[in-house]
């Protein structure tokens, strides 16, 4: 019963899958920021650009 304690509590297996899933959520929320960022840019690029266009009638 005493080894079986033991291995229990040595096995880190557990965390690691909890601090690849962290690693994971933080990646996907980096991503999810600059896709935001960079989806405002490209729309005030393309209505300025749009702007022009119309004004070079």
């Amino acid at each position: 019963m005493s080894n079986l304690i033991a291995r229990f509590v040595k096995d880190e297996s557990g965390a690691t899958a909890i601090e690849y899933g962290l690693i994971a959520a933080l990646i996907a929320l980096a991503i999810m920021v600059g896709a935001g960022q960079l989806g405002t840019a490209l729309n005030t690029k393309f209505k300025a650009i749009a702007s022009a266009v119309q004004n070079s009638n």
